[in-house]
């Protein structure tokens, strides 16, 4: 990435997309939010089976006395939220002339930003291989992210990377905010088994696949010789024609629709990005649409 991505042009655009939408999930730990986790706010959300030892002060008496059994009332707790941001740093994130990677950097600093407006904790992460390097961690406020957010400049975009086996031994919260994950997606590795864990923790989910202008509109003609980002040993040479590019755009829904269908199937939010589309018009529009922000 030859022009730093977070610079004092793009920190600008951010405090002004801040005015405009904020971070809307629930999180923990006393924050703005009201969480998926139960507490002893005056909000009612839920009951559950009485279970011995439990506060009887919290028994739905109501309840006992219509149907013969104790059920224990269940109220929303307002907390802080833990924003965890996931950057898929593998090479073919540099792929292309749109600059995935950069992209990819400044969704993450776009999302931390609004996440610390609102109070909230944010640790960003890398995926080199088959694991999780720490960038950023607990970081909260604005002098806070300030001070610490220039850290993703320093990413380096290179080899491959394993989702699943990097964020399934970690300790992600449970049911204490938003997770992240940024990358394109276009792997044979096993990503499905990260989302089905991050949804399983009780944790809100966004999966932001980022695709370069030519992986979702191939110009390319004639001779071509590709070779594998991620294993410059694989590699692909042939005369690309009319058949070629519709089976290359078959393969290429193929790969949307996997995490696409697996982000709905687990009621996560899903996104495709192109490298080169504008961030704020992408945070006005698009995300408020999805109800992501509001």
């Amino acid at each position: 990435m030859e022009k730093l991505p977070i610079n004092e042009e793009f920190l600008q655009q951010l405090e002004l997309l801040q005015l405009l939408i904020k971070n809307s999930v629930a999180g923990a730990f006393g924050g703005n939010h009201k969480t998926r986790t139960y507490g002893s706010s005056c909000e009612y959300a839920d009951f559950r089976d009485y279970v011995p030892g439990d506060d009887l002060k919290k028994v739905d008496w109501n309840a006992y006395a219509r149907f013969e059994k104790l059920y224990l009332k269940l109220f929303l707790d307002e907390r802080q939220m833990h924003t965890r941001i996931y950057i898929d740093a593998s090479r073919s994130m540099t792929y292309g002339n749109g600059n995935k990677d950069t992209q990819a950097v400044k969704i993450a600093a776009a999302i931390a930003y609004l996440s610390v407006c609102d109070m909230d904790k944010v640790s960003i992460y890398v995926i080199h291989e088959n694991a999780v390097e720490e960038v950023i961690t607990s970081m909260l406020g604005k002098d806070s992210f300030v001070a610490n957010i220039g850290k993703l400049n320093g990413i380096v975009f290179n080899g491959d990377s394993c989702i699943s086996d990097a964020v399934l031994p970690l300790n992600v919260g449970y049911g204490d905010g938003l997770s992240v994950i940024i990358s394109d997606f276009l792997t044979d590795n096993n990503y499905e088994d990260a989302v089905n864990y991050l949804a399983d923790r009780k944790r809100d989910v966004l999966c932001v696949q980022v695709l370069s202008r030519e992986e979702l509109k191939p110009k390319s003609r004639g001779k071509v010789h590709f070779f594998d980002s991620e294993n410059t040993s694989r590699y692909y040479r042939k005369n690309i024609n009319r058949d070629i590019i519709n089976a290359y755009k078959a393969a290429l829904e193929y790969a949307t629709g996997r995490i696409r269908d697996l982000c709905h199937s687990r009621e996560a939010e899903y996104m495709l990005v192109a490298a080169d589309e504008n961030i704020a018009d992408l945070f006005f529009e698009r995300m408020t649409e999805m109800g992501v922000l509001k």
